[in-house]
This record gives C-alpha cells, structure tokens and sequence, in this order.
C-alpha cells in the first residue's frame, strides 16, 4: 500500500509538487488523476484547474474545452484498458469542486452491476484496501492512461 500521509491530504498540491502517485497528468483544462477505489482499473477523475465549484461557473469556451478534454481521457483510458465502454460522471454533490469522473466498464462485470450506474457497487468494493491505489498494482496502469493521454 501507498503511504497516503504526506500526498493525501492535498491532492492537488502533491501532484503539483511531483509527489502524487496517483497523479496520471495534466490537460489542458485540469488535472487527471487514479481514483483512490480501483475495483475497476483505470477509473480516473479530472480535477478543473484553476478550481471552480460547478461546471455552469465557466464560460462557455472553457465548459466546452473541460468537457472535451473528459472525453479525450475516456478514450485514453479506453485505449489503456480496453473496457466493454467508458462511463462518464460530473456530479459535485460530495466534492465543493468540478471534478469529472471517467469510468471504464467491463464484461466481466456482474450482469446485475453491468447496466447500473457505478455508484451501485456495494459499500465493500468502495472500503476494500486491496483495491485502492497501490503503485505496484496500478502504477503501470497509470503510465499506460499516461502515455495514451500523451498520444491523443
């Protein structure tokens, strides 16, 4: 597991200072990175940069720009991950900031989980510590997001 004391507590500001595993990269209009649970690999969020609130704060160009870098990394990580599909999320309702998250959904998913929304996995997938980010496990994932980030 990742020693999360000195990065966790200000994500943006770690990946920043270089120190953020789960930082993935930096798009034109925000910052990509793993989320913390990976019960499915690859799943990334991208953080507005600079922060605002809500997607209906920016001017149209920028919303437009935000929305089009999330699908730039969806298929980044369509491309990473070889998913059935990739599942797109902007709701803001925990979070005081615009944050898209990038969901890749696959075919060994549970047929009862496959046409439901992620947020329907049970409280265990989400609370399981050998799914959360560890560098071993998802680091060469992370490059691969990366790299194809980089390509497209």
């Amino acid at each position: 597991m990742t020693d999360n004391s000195s990065w966790q507590s200000d994500r943006i500001a770690s990946a920043q200072r270089g120190d953020n595993p789960m930082f993935v990269g930096r798009m034109a209009t925000g910052l990509v990175f793993l989320h913390d649970a990976q019960f499915l690999p690859g799943w990334c969020v991208l953080f507005a940069q600079p922060q605002v609130g809500k997607l209906e704060e920016l001017d149209e160009a920028r919303a437009r720009d935000f929305l089009g870098d999330m699908a730039r990394l969806g298929r980044a990580v369509s491309a990473a991950c070889h998913p059935r599909r990739v599942n797109f999320a902007i709701y803001g309702n925990t979070a005081p900031v615009l944050h898209a998250h990038v969901v890749p959904r696959y075919e060994w998913e549970a047929a009862d989980r496959i046409t439901q929304p992620v947020w329907t996995y049970p409280t265990e997938k989400w609370r399981d510590m050998r799914l959360d980010y560890d560098p071993a496990q998802y680091g060469a994932l992370r490059d691969k997001i990366r790299a194809a980030l980089m390509e497209g």
